[in-house]
This record gives C-alpha cells, structure tokens and sequence, in this order.
C-alpha cells in the first residue's frame, strides 16, 4: 500500500504544476491593473510604476510565476489588496470552516445514501425502489438555493427551532456551532446524497447479477452476510469516485449555500475577493481548491486500493 500511495503521489506532481500555472495565467489574463486597483484612478505614473516594481509586476511572465509558485509553496500567498492583510491568514481562518461545513454535510449524505441505495438495488423494481429513485432525482433536479431557502422557511420562519444564519467556531462553542452549521450542510448533504444513491444503486444491482453473488446465495449463506461480504465490497468503486468528486467540490466552496447561511468560509472569501478584484486573494483561494481536490483524489485512489487490492499492482 505504501509503494502504491507513493506511486500515485509523485504521478501527480506534474498535474499539480500544470494546475498552478492555469491558476498563474487565469489571474495574468484577467482585466484590470493591480497597481491602479490599490492607488486609485488618481495615482500619478510615477506612483504606479514604483508600486509595480515593488510587486515585482515590471518583471517578465516567467520570472513571476516562479516567483509566485516559490511562495505558494511555502504557504506565502501575499497580501489582499483591499486590506494589505495577509492572504495565508485569511486562508488559514476560512478554509476550516468550508472543511467543517463539507465533512458535516458528507457524514449526512452518508448516513442517507448507503442504506438508500442499498435497499434500493435488494428491492429493485418495488415500490421502494420507485420512491428512493423519485427522491434522488427530486434531491439532484433540486438547486441547492431553493432546498435552503424551504429550510430556513420551516425550521427558522416557521417553526423558529433553528437560527436562519451566522456561524460560531466550534472551539467557542461546539453545541451552537453544529446547531447553525445544519441547515446548510443538510441543503449541501441531501443533494450529494441523492447522487450518490443512484450510483451506490446501479452498481450494487450490477453486481447482485453476477455468478458469485448467485452462487453465494445457492450456498445457503444469509442474504445480509451475501450483500456486505460479498457484493457491497466490490459495488463500491463507483460509489468512491461520485464520493470523492462531491467532496472535492464542496471543498472548493459551497459559494451560494455560504451566501444564503452567512457563512464566513471559502466560498464567500471567494465572492468578496471577485467583487473587490481582489487578484492575490483570487489566486489563493483557486489554487488551495485546486490542491484540495487533489488530495481528496488521493484518499480516493487510497480507498480503491482498500476494497480491491488488485488496483495496487496497476
């Protein structure tokens, strides 16, 4: 297992270059001035030209990406032009609250997609399965503003059991912090959740149809022990990739469930660097999402090697 993760960490080293230079160039190719957005239209040339040479923007293109991926490497992501604070401290101060708020919300798609789409491929073509097949499609057609929207309507309009918004760190309070962080991470777990049922689904009915699930069952073995020994293991594959990609966007920022719950995380960093032109902390923000989803790809490539070892040896 060591020598495979090995393998498949040093294979992505050159993607992640390759990444790091589209993030480069995305931002080089957005319009605006960055010495102009922080002096202001009425910053003489004199003034502009000494502040771009201090930012070292009077260099060429090369020379500054590597300048720039020198730093990123070394968790230095400069300082936010809007407020001359140090964008590894906004990181640092954003992105454990998008981590919470995308575990939370995958620990519900969890507890909801593993016994729905199980119980939907044993009991394929009932009435069971017609109803957890319409809430998936019902929970993927769903956009995520509108689910939150109907949630802050029930349970804080309505019902007044839980706040529409804010957010408090876990460390302040951990009871208060789960109690603001549900309605979200129910909005962004329901949707995932229904995805993964329909993966979790068409793969365990794939493979209850093969000959050694039959021939588990013509052994007399129970049918629990068949499906979670024999047929759930090797049903899984798929289930990981849809699990992994979820994650790694919700790690990105879940932008408009983030807006909609006041939530102070990536997503929102994100919005309010774009609306500032806020080019460095724009930079930070796509290349952490970028790196994020990358090493949730890892732990996938880690998990695919758990339940089948054959992969290893690939």
């Amino acid at each position: 297992m060591a020598v495979f993760a090995l393998r498949r960490l040093l294979s992505s080293i050159p993607t992640l270059l390759i990444v790091t230079l589209l993030v480069f160039a995305m931002v080089k190719l957005l319009p605006g001035d960055p010495a102009r957005l922080i002096l202001g239209q009425e910053a003489t040339p004199q003034a502009l030209a000494e502040l771009r040479r201090s930012l070292g923007l009077d260099r060429s293109l090369p020379e500054q990406y590597l300048s720039w991926l020198a730093s990123a490497v070394q968790l230095d992501f400069g300082t936010s032009l809007t407020d001359n604070s140090s964008v590894g401290r906004l990181i640092a101060q954003k992105l454990p609250v998008t981590l919470e708020l995308a575990l939370f919300a995958m620990l519900i798609s969890m507890l909801i997609s593993l016994p729905a789409g199980i119980l939907s491929a044993v009991r394929r073509n009932t009435w069971i399965d017609r109803a957890l097949t319409l809430f998936a499609l019902s929970g993927i057609s769903l956009p995520n503003f509108f689910l939150g929207i109907l949630l802050i309507y029930l349970f804080s309009i309505r019902l007044a059991w839980i706040p529409a918004s804010g957010y408090t760190s876990l460390l302040e309070n951990p009871g208060r912090n789960l109690l603001l962080l549900l309605l979200p991470a129910i909005t962004l777990g329901i949707g995932s959740a229904a995805v993964l049922t329909r993966y979790l689904r068409s793969s365990l009915s794939e493979t209850l149809a093969q000959d050694y699930v039959r021939t588990a069952h013509a052994k007399g073995l129970p049918a629990g022990r068949v499906i979670s020994k024999h047929a759930l293991k090797n049903a899984l594959i798929p289930f990981l990739t849809a699990f992994g990609l979820q994650l790694g966007g919700l790690l990105g920022g879940a932008v408009i469930t983030e807006q909609i719950f006041s939530i102070p995380g990536f997503g929102r960093l994100l919005v309010d660097a774009v609306f500032t032109r806020d080019l460095p902390v724009i930079q930070a923000v796509v290349l952490v999402s970028a790196v994020a989803v990358f090493l949730v790809s890892f732990l996938v490539d880690l998990g695919y090697a758990a339940v089948d070892p054959r992969i290893r040896y690939h």
